[in-house]
This record gives C-alpha cells, sequence and structure tokens, in this order.
C-alpha cells in the first residue's frame, strides 16, 4: 500500500486562520459568527422536522409568519433570543438553555 504525502493537508483551524486571520480580528470574528447563525438556523431546522412540523406551522404556534421562520433556516435572518426561546417553548414544546463559555 502506498503512503500518501500529506505535507499539502491543513486543519480547519489552520485554513480559517489562514484566509480569515486569527481569533480576534473583525474578519474572523465575522467568519464565526455567521457559522454560530447558520448552526441555530439549522438546528431550528432539524427540530422542526423530527416533530412533523411545516414552517407554516411553526409560524402559526410561535405567532411569526412562514416567511420569518424559513429566513432563520436559511441563515438570511438573524434569530433574536426572545423569538428564539418562543420556537423552543411554544412551537417544540422544549426548555432553550443557554450558557456562556470563557
Amino acid at each position: 500500500m502506498s503512503k500518501t504525502n500529506n505535507k499539502n493537508t491543513m486543519t480547519l483551524e489552520d485554513f480559517k486562520e489562514k484566509n480569515y486571520g486569527k481569533r480576534g480580528t473583525k474578519k474572523r470574528d465575522e467568519l464565526e459568527s455567521g457559522y454560530e447563525n447558520f448552526k441555530i438556523g439549522v438546528m431550528i431546522q432539524q427540530a422542526r422536522l423530527e416533530k412533523g412540523l411545516t414552517q407554516e406551522e411553526l409560524a402559526e404556534k410561535v405567532g411569526t409568519t412562514k416567511s420569518y421562520i424559513s429566513k432563520i433556516e436559511n441563515n438570511i435572518k438573524e434569530v433574536r433570543i426572545s423569538t428564539l426561546q418562543k420556537i423552543v417553548e411554544l412551537g417544540f414544546g422544549g426548555h432553550l438553555d443557554l450558557s456562556i463559555k470563557l
């Protein structure tokens, strides 16, 4: 079995540092923030699908519009914490648990 030369490979962290700078720089912080918003949208979409809800049904339960739910799920619009709490509690019957890590 031949051995592959991996000298041109890099970790994700190395890639982000090379292309977006070190943590704490504006460009890197924007990347990281965008990724967090993307994750929230994906988590909402996955929970909605697991509950068997359409975007319209979720919107009705929460008191918003299908368009707004779609924008959150597709990372077009950032969700406010109060709205996220309504989505989780009223829409999914769950509990929102936030934490701060330093």
